[in-house]
């Protein structure tokens, strides 16, 4: 793309990204048919297509594919939006030749909407808009609207339910309940999924005249606001499509909900009609009731919003700052966008998952626009160049750590820099959009993007439908509309202008009381239930002091309706059931003391965790783009205090279990190693006799991966390592195979092996000078890493090379912890021991230094365990939840 260089700012937006779609673009370079056309995304660290059944399943998550050519239709209207029309016009006739919407494929209903039929509309939006102006698009016949129509007929059977929520999947070719449509058996969708389509269905209505897509979409959002739990004013994060009961009952901006809001208020833009905005200022009151923390956005239950549901926070809520600017409501806009920059400034991406006190929850980063969206906006609103250096450190960092030689590669952990092969759809549809317009002047554009709005996936609908074709509506009358406190924001339109003429420093003098929010200070979240007790009396036991072989504490544990059992295996478990209590204050103690125990419980896991480590290439063509996870070896060099650079070569055997016949290939080289047939610690220490520098073992399980399973530790083989004193990092087959591709095309490949990816700029001026720390592995055994950590160690062994097993006894524990390891139990439900980060720890940690979210197994005594069977911790909290709800004396809610 072009320099951008107005108001002072001289920004590349993403310089000349090559091969990132299925069309050419110039300078913007997506000439997809070499790498991944016409597939529906680009594997950018492979290079090539992402075929939905010819990779390895993600699960839900490739429900957006369709065969459909994804980021091809999602980036149409983007590409007249950076004044590609050629390439635009090249790419309309692309779809409409190739693109096959009969597919005998199940697809989300959800992404569908969003990507493809919002990309078809915004397609047709931007081709009649350019017809009209006579240069080009005049063969244009609204063939894309065709098209649109067609999968909006596909989409309707997911409707065909009792409450008029559509099914969360649908068959392209055969529908819901179909007996060849392998779906229609769900029972719950999110709350998002079934409120996020009056947008796409509306303007398929006013655009083709047929009302019944307006008409399904008006039902379901209907059906939610009828729905929603009266007191508090809130929706649930999912519900039963049948009955309408809500299966999750947490409440929050993020995943899940966030577009059902932001629908709510669009759709009033966009239609016109009143109803939608009396709904979304219903709603809007709530959240800043009860969800809104600021500058925090903390989840609630909706039946008691008083009370937190979780101690963190997702990415995607990123966008609530510039639904508020639409608001009108700038002040909270400002603080929650501060407080998300500061956690980028941090980690250089916003981590998918983070917690209260700003540690990395979730450490991955799909390259997600939500943020860039809301520094748009504010811009937009306030006019203060500060977010013109928020958007600048945004395309700095995209070049810098996610560019790669055939696209921009999603994070797989933001704290060691490595990659996912993985460039979703929204990337382009989105962050392109959103960055180039943040920079870019009025006589930049070819049309007045004023004239549109944006659907959620940043799809242009024209504002001129809400005056066209319009659907006959009843307007809901089953509740009165709830008169607000706060008339300033009752009948507020988006003001895209600035809102704060003659006060520049408006925004500034909100942002500086949160400037170190993230490194100066170390808050603790603490829920209002908590606060609301503030020093009243604690459970009579804490878990930091429970022993169970202390007779006082076992009757303690009984008054609260707390179990023991001991298993067979000599582990214990403890069962709460509030019913068994002595009384109501028991039962609340028992429930407070289980908390503790697994808050506990998941901090000693966390302890007990090494953290992943990375596998950079930083040869030519590489320059250190490429990025992969690793899992590190309990064992050898620690690489978080010294890194290893050099040459990679492949020794014989390749096994690495016996003496290395190649020594001369290896010498002051990084060797490369196939898993198997023999202990990781014996293929480090031939290697190193061999004169090699550092190891890296390949899966030797066909097609592994990163991307689809949990990394795991090398363990020793039970026997003293202090005198491995090298470095060994495991790659998954998937992730090797990108270094012996590369070799094999290349010959000389150079990486870096740390624990964390070196800052690179594109050019790697420096790429050439070795690093000091490549004669660190002749420093002593005991700067090696000794004190093995057990949990989630692997230790290969000829028959049993995959078992996980606990290797160390003298691992940490509770300081008071009982000889007997104890599994946790709630109401028969049991506790996982990664999902819920909120555990509280002693001091301040900074998030790049927490070890990454693995399954794992304990089973050594002296420790706290976790039984095999878990639930997510939205499970458990509910349960809890009931329980306290059971003994507190409020009035009954109405549903």
């Amino acid at each position: 793309m072009a320099q951008v260089t107005q108001r002072g700012c001289g920004v590349s937006i993403l310089g000349d990204t090559q091969n990132l779609s299925g069309h050419s673009t110039g300078q913007l370079g997506l000439d997809g048919p070499e790498h991944a056309y016409p597939a529906d995304e680009l594997m950018p660290l492979t290079c090539r297509g992402r075929v939905r059944g010819q990779e390895p399943s993600r699960g839900d998550v490739d429900d957006a594919l369709g065969k459909f050519s994804l980021t091809l239709i999602d980036t149409l209207d983007t590409l007249v939006v950076l004044n590609k029309t050629k390439e635009f016009e090249e790419a309309v006739k692309k779809v409409i030749k190739d693109v096959n919407l009969d597919n005998d494929i199940v697809v989300s209903v959800f992404e569908t909407n969003i990507r493809v039929l919002g990309g078809l509309l915004g397609g047709h939006s931007v081709a009649i808009m350019l017809k009209e102006k006579g240069e080009y698009m005049q063969w244009y016949n609204g063939e894309l609207l065709h098209m649109a129509k067609e999968l909006g007929y596909k989409l309707l059977p997911a409707f065909n339910t009792t409450s008029g929520l559509p099914y969360p999947r649908v068959n392209l070719k055969f529908g819901v309940r179909h007996p060849e449509a392998r779906t229609g058996t769900e029972t719950d969708t999110c709350t998002a999924c079934a409120g996020t389509l009056i947008l796409e269905f509306a303007a398929l209505s006013r655009f083709t005249g047929t009302s019944i897509f307006e008409e399904y979409a008006r039902k379901a959002l209907d059906f939610i606001w009828e729905k929603r739990q009266r007191s508090s004013n809130l929706v649930g994060v999912t519900i039963n499509i049948h009955t309408g009961d809500w299966v999750r009952k947490d409440s929050g901006v993020g995943a899940g909900i966030d577009s059902y809001y932001e629908y709510l208020l669009k759709a009033y833009v966009l239609l016109g009609d009143d109803s939608f905005l009396e709904r979304f200022n219903t709603h809007y009151d709530a959240i800043m009731r009860y969800i809104s923390q600021p500058p925090l956005l903390l989840d609630v239950h909706i039946h008691k919003p008083m009370l937190n549901a979780r101690t963190w926070m997702d990415s995607l809520l990123a966008f609530f700052p510039g639904l508020q600017v639409l608001k009108g409501d700038i002040r909270p806009a400002i603080e929650t966008h501060e407080m998300l920059y500061q956690v980028i400034k941090k980690h250089n991406f916003l981590p998918e998952a983070f917690t209260t006190d700003f540690r990395v929850h979730w450490a991955q980063h799909p390259l997600r626009p939500e943020f860039a969206e809301s520094t748009y906006f504010l811009y937009k609103a306030t006019g203060d160049p500060y977010y013109l250096e928020v958007g600048k450190t945004l395309i700095e960092n995209l070049n810098k750590y996610a560019r790669v030689p055939c696209g921009f590669a999603a994070m797989k952990d933001v704290r060691t820099g490595s990659h996912e092969d993985r460039m979703d759809s929204f990337f382009l549809a989105e962050m392109f959009k959103y960055l180039y317009l943040l920079f870019a002047d009025k006589e930049d554009m070819i049309f007045d993007i004023e004239d549109y709005i944006f659907t959620t996936e940043a799809h242009l609908l024209p504002l001129w439908l809400s005056t066209t074709n319009q659907t006959i509506s009843k307007k809901n009358t089953t509740t009165e509309y709830t008169e607000l406190d706060d008339s300033n924001f009752d009948w507020t339109c988006p003001n895209t202008q600035i809102l704060f003429p003659n006060d520049p420093m408006f925004a500034q003098s909100i942002r500086e009381p949160l400037k170190n929010v993230v490194d100066k200070s170390c808050p603790r979240g603490i829920s209002r239930a908590e606060d609301s007790l503030g020093s009243g009396p604690k459970p009579p036991l804490r878990a930091r002091d429970f022993m169970a072989s202390n007779p006082e504490h076992l009757e303690i544990l009984k008054k609260m309706g707390v179990s023991l059992i001991h298993l067979k295996d000599g582990r214990v478990q403890l069962v709460q059931h509030a019913v068994q209590a002595a009384s109501s204050l028991d039962a609340e103690d028992g429930l407070r003391f289980m908390q503790e125990m697994i808050e506990l419980s998941s901090q000693q896991q966390k302890e007990q965790q090494l953290p992943p480590r990375a596998v950079q290439i930083v040869s030519h063509p590489f320059f250190g783009r490429v990025v992969l996870t690793a899992g590190p070896a309990q064992f050898g060099m620690d690489l978080s205090k010294h890194k290893t650079r050099g040459f990679v070569a492949t020794i014989k055997p390749y096994n690495g279990c016996s003496e290395i016949t190649n020594p001369e290939a290896v010498k002051e080289k990084i060797a490369l190693m196939q898993r198997g047939q023999c202990m990781f610690a014996e293929k480090a220490r031939n290697i190193q006799k061999a004169g090699a520098i550092g190891g890296i073992v390949i899966d030797d399980n066909e097609g592994s991966s990163s991307d689809t399973a949990p990394l795991f530790q090398m363990a020793g083989d039970g026997k003293n390592t202090d005198d491995i004193t090298i470095p060994m990092l495991f790659l998954f087959n998937k992730e090797g195979n990108i270094i012996l591709d590369a070799i094999r095309e290349y010959e000389a490949v150079e990486v870096l092996l740390s624990d964390k990816a070196k800052d690179r700029d594109l050019e790697m001026e420096n790429m050439d000078q070795k690093l000091s720390e490549n004669d660190s592995h002749k420093q002593n055994a005991e700067e090696a890493t000794s004190a093995s950590q057990d949990v989630g160690a692997v230790s290969e062994e000829p028959e049993e090379e995959e078992s996980s097993d606990v290797t160390d006894p003298d691992s940490l524990s509770p300081a008071n912890a009982d000889s007997d390891s104890i599994s946790i139990s709630n109401q028969d439900s049991y506790v996982p021991g990664t999902d819920e980060a909120g555990a509280p720890e002693p001091a301040c940690t900074r998030g790049d230094n927490q070890p990454q979210e693995q399954k794992t197994e304990a089973e050594s005594n002296s420790k706290v365990n976790w039984d095999n069977k878990v639930q997510p911790m939205e499970s458990i909290l509910a349960d809890w939840n009931e329980d306290i709800e059971a003994f507190e004396m409020m009035e009954k809610d109405e549903l």
